[in-house]
């Protein structure tokens, strides 16, 4: 039987850093681009939500296929079960994480 992989992608989005699941991940056509599809997020039948995880559900809720950057890609990591997707700012981090400086972006005012 084949073993089935499940990957976790971590990159940055308007100045958050997402950290996601899907089954599947590899290098898009467009040139630059990572495709990441089939999202794996928790079970909507728990008694207790994560309102994060809710979130980020609710934002790919209808998405099949989500092209990323390559340059906004921090990390992609193959796991053997899934951890909690979730939403952590870039500016103030986490407290077990480091702050993350993004390499070059739109400037803001």
């Amino acid at each position: 039987m084949a073993e089935k992989h499940i990957y976790k992608i971590v990159f940055m989005n308007q100045g958050q850093i997402y950290e996601m699941y899907a089954k599947s991940v590899f290098q898009g056509d467009l040139y630059g681009f990572i495709v990441i599809e089939d999202f794996v997020f928790g079970e909507k039948s728990a008694i207790v939500v994560d309102p994060t995880e809710e979130k980020l559900r609710q934002e790919f809720e209808y998405v099949s296929r989500s092209f990323i950057p390559m340059h906004e890609v921090i990390r992609i990591d193959q796991v053997k079960r899934k951890g909690t997707a979730k939403i952590v700012s870039a500016q103030t981090g986490d407290a077990n994480k480091a702050n993350v400086t993004p390499l070059y972006g739109p400037k803001k005012d």
